[in-house]
């Protein structure tokens, strides 16, 4: 008794202290995929080509190129009853349409198209994806499956994703409710300035009629800006509509294209991270460590393949 008392006590500490604004716990928010995003201090709405984007901001699909898969792995304070395990595909639709500039790799700078080039870029169709995700331990559980959807149309891209959310607790059973979620993304200076925007949950779906309590709603707003070929810079703002705002903060550079080294920090839970990134060919490792100075580490692992003719 005394060690689920335990487990329950830290539970609640950190989703309620370090995780109220949603951004970094679960607690039914709509929490960190992909360890790129989670060294930037998930300042991720205004990233795209990447498949984590399905729960980031589903906008961010429409630039993705190639099929992709993708799991995800995270570690909350060393504790078991903190884990989170997500897994990820996502479908380019139809033949490709062709930008001016194109990201050869997820998270890679856009670079210009040869002159002569065909036609080559995201899918005509969009890109549609698949994400299961597990969140906490046998006393508490989160559960949820969604299905995202992106299309890119010149320097503007929009995207939604529909999910069902499955909440466990031992002893009390279960509740099921859905939720929808609306992005978008636009080139403010093509290959430069991306303006990013999401919210999570605008249907405000309610969980329990006593209290009347929802999933929280979240919206995001941010910018990535490429001054070179090699430095991305991610700010963002989230508010949870019933808690105060979060600033976060990224930086990634790229020494080469097959690594890149990053740091971000979050303001309202006081969270620093920091990470790397390694692609191989079609393979791409992502790990990144944060640290709370009242809980301690927590740690992120993603691992991605795709496949399929570099379009």
């Amino acid at each position: 008794m005394p060690q689920r008392l335990l487990i329950l006590v830290l539970l609640g500490v950190s989703i309620g202290w370090v995780g109220a604004p949603a951004a970094q716990a679960q607690g039914n928010g709509p929490g960190v995929r992909g360890a790129r995003a989670a060294a930037l201090g998930n300042a991720s709405v205004a990233l795209d080509g990447d498949a984590w984007a399905v729960a980031n901001n589903p906008a961010g699909l429409g630039s993705l190129a190639r099929p992709t898969v993708g799991f995800y792995a995270q570690n909350r304070y060393f504790s078991a009853a903190l884990n989170v395990v997500a897994a990820v595909v996502a479908l380019p639709l139809g033949s490709p349409r062709g930008p001016e500039t194109v990201a050869e790799e997820p998270g890679a700078a856009p670079v210009a198209a040869p002159a002569g080039a065909p036609a080559a870029g995201w899918a005509r169709r969009g890109v549609v994806a698949f994400e299961a995700q597990r969140f906490g331990g046998q006393l508490y559980n989160e559960t949820r499956v969604g299905l995202g959807y992106g299309y890119r149309l010149g320097q503007i891209s929009v995207g939604g994703r529909l999910e069902m959310l499955q909440i466990s607790i031992e002893g009390l059973g279960s509740r099921r409710v859905a939720l929808a979620s609306l992005g978008g993304q636009i080139e403010v200076l093509p290959g430069k300035l991306t303006l990013g925007v999401h919210g999570y949950n605008l249907g405000q779906a309610r969980l329990a009629s006593y209290q009347d309590e929802r999933v929280p709603t979240v919206l995001r707003a941010g910018l990535a800006y490429r001054p070179t070929a090699q430095v991305l810079l991610a700010l963002e703002t989230e508010k949870d509509v019933e808690r105060p705002a979060n600033f976060k903060a990224g930086v990634e550079y790229r020494p080469v294209g097959a690594l890149a080294a990053r740091v971000g920090v979050a303001s309202l839970n006081e969270e620093v991270s920091a990470g790397i990134g390694v692609r191989l060919r079609d393979f791409g490792l992502d790990y990144a460590a944060a640290f709370q100075s009242v809980l301690g580490f927590s740690q992120h692992l993603s691992v991605t393949k795709t496949w399929g003719p570099k379009k």
